[in-house]
């Protein structure tokens, strides 16, 4: 389950229609609404400043949050979207849904290196190259997993690490499934890279060199 679940603080609306949400505009808020969970709709205000920052710092649709209302208890909602300004792109009305238990959402969930100082691959002098630094997954709102893990103890230079090699919790699954994507690489340092090369080079200047002597008989 998710370690942390970011908080969304609002204020219950009384008012609805189109003068409240403008009054709600004035005093720096966004008016929203949320449903869904067996409820009646509930209106409320966001304030903007926190909406924004939460807007500005991505995967806004994708994140499951915590919805605190003063009065009332903590609910886990997920936006299902942001009307913005047409002129300015600011946001001027949110729409959040309530998540059973066993309500099936898109998350963003983090993926994390272990092993590194025990990698075989790593001791050699190989860099690690993170292509993807959290995956897309299909979850159960109530069996969230914190972080995906990857050993990298026994990956050596040159491996590739795919999202095959990631164990995913039951009922869990990519959001991608028509190719086993890479997470990561470890790959060769330049040291290395260069040695090989010098070594082709030799080989090469080698082979010339013999040919040239056969050709001279």
């Amino acid at each position: 389950m998710a370690g942390t679940i970011p908080d969304i603080n609002a204020t219950a609306r009384a008012g609805t229609g189109k003068g409240a949400a403008r009054q709600a505009r004035r005093e720096g808020l966004v008016p929203g609404v949320v449903y869904g969970g067996g409820q009646d709709p509930q209106p409320i205000n966001v304030k903007y400043n926190e909406l924004l920052k939460r807007l500005k710092a991505g995967k806004f649709l994708s994140t499951l949050f915590n919805l605190k209302v003063e009065g009332q208890e903590d609910v886990r909602v997920i936006c299902r979207n942001v009307q913005r300004d047409v002129v300015k792109d600011l946001p001027t009305h949110l729409d959040l849904m309530r998540l059973h238990r066993t309500s099936r959402i898109n998350l963003f969930i983090p993926v994390e290196f272990t092993g590194e100082e025990q990698s075989v691959g790593l001791k050699r002098g190989g860099v690690l190259t993170i292509v993807r630094n959290e995956v897309e997954l299909k979850v159960t709102a109530g069996d969230i997993p914190e972080k995906l893990v990857i050993d990298l103890t026994d990956h050596d230079v040159g491996d590739t690490i795919h999202m095959s090699e990631i164990t995913l919790p039951e009922g869990t699954r990519p959001m991608i499934t028509d190719r086993d994507f890479v997470i990561a690489n470890i790959s060769a340092p330049s040291s290395l890279k260069s040695a090989g090369d010098d070594e082709d080079e030799g080989a090469e200047a080698a082979t010339g060199e013999a040919a040239a002597e056969g050709g001279e008989e």
